[in-house]
């Protein structure tokens, strides 16, 4: 089996190659080569089956040398982080929408539908939306990342009901807490106000204490990817997407919750400076999802914020 991972030299697409290399197979059928593509290399642990290529995945040369009539599952993380898509937007549509539209083309020439695994977003949603998001909610983005991950979403719907392709669309909450640095994403905060507090840094926390977000661990997000990956998507129906069983915590209840697992000097590294740009995004996303389908399916959330610290502390900190 040829695996492909797009962005995997990202922090999810580092942790899944692992998981996926430790595993060994998908839905039984053993790896035998993991290509794993950025615009920069991943620190990753030397591999027979593993094979690293750097480049820009916006050149249509690039997606058709990787991938080879023989790749099976094509793992497409790689995207623009949602703060810059919104301040850059010719590079957010470049990136997020007209590279996988040529992606999903190349697929659609390969002598058999590669099982197709899409990493979308929370941020389809904003506005004016019910207090609760239903499987079924219509997604109304009121960001430029939003809505390129909406445009995605039925464009992979699409390409699975025409047989291009075998896709799921897993909609992720709020990643917390991510490991390494700062980046331009709108939420990089929510792991920001955990993670430099611990390592002894300051964090800028640009929100408001009572601002709701739901959020999932990386480790948790990791074994929802590779349970995806295993599933049978007949069960998916027409409809290939799935939202993420998270929780909704408040960025105090996160405070709080640091507090009591490290004490007051580590949350006195936090600075509260608000940002309008940010709280009007942040505070655009819903907070609140029944998730019903992905947890019908076995998808499961984290216990609480305590247990995503312990966890970040446990796999990530400790390596810093």
């Amino acid at each position: 089996m040829r695996v492909v991972i797009l962005g995997g030299a990202g922090f999810l697409g580092q942790k899944l190659t692992k998981a996926l290399l430790e595993k060994g197979d998908i839905k039984g059928q053993a790896i035998s080569k993991l290509l794993v593509f950025d615009r920069f290399e991943a620190n990753l642990e030397a591999d027979e089956r593993l094979e690293q290529i750097t480049g820009d995945i916006s050149q249509p040369t690039t997606l058709e040398k990787l991938i080879l009539p023989d790749t099976d599952v094509i793992i497409h993380l790689a995207a623009i982080v949602s703060g810059e898509a919104e301040q850059n937007f010719d590079l957010g549509m470049q990136i997020n929408l007209h590279a996988t539209e040529a992606l999903l083309e190349v697929c659609r020439k390969l002598n058999k539908p590669p099982q197709f695994l899409f990493a979308s977003s929370i941020a389809v949603f904003g506005g004016d939306m019910p207090e609760i998001i239903e499987d079924n909610t219509a997604p109304t983005p009121q960001s430029s990342y939003g809505a390129q991950k909406a445009i995605c979403e039925l464009l992979i719907n699409d390409y699975s009901r025409k047989g291009f392709i075998d896709g799921i669309i897993l909609r992720f909450p709020t990643i917390v807490v991510r490991p390494g640095k700062p980046n331009a994403a709108t939420s990089t905060f929510a792991s920001s106000i955990i993670r430099e507090p611990l390592q002894g840094q300051e964090a800028i926390c640009p929100v408001t204490g009572d601002t709701k977000l739901w959020i999932l661990s990386p480790r948790q997000a990791i074994r929802s990817a590779v349970k995806a990956l295993d599933m049978d998507t007949d069960l998916l129906g027409s409809h290939r997407t799935l939202s993420l069983p998270g929780i909704t915590v408040s960025v105090q209840d996160m405070v709080t919750s640091l507090e009591e697992i490290s004490g007051k000097a580590v949350v006195d590294r936090i600075v509260w400076q608000h940002s309008h740009f940010i709280q009007q995004i942040v505070g655009s996303w819903p907070s609140r999802f029944t998730a019903r389908r992905a947890l019908e399916l076995g998808f499961e959330p984290d216990a609480s914020m305590t247990e995503i610290i312990q966890n970040f502390i446990e796999d990530d900190l400790v390596k810093t």
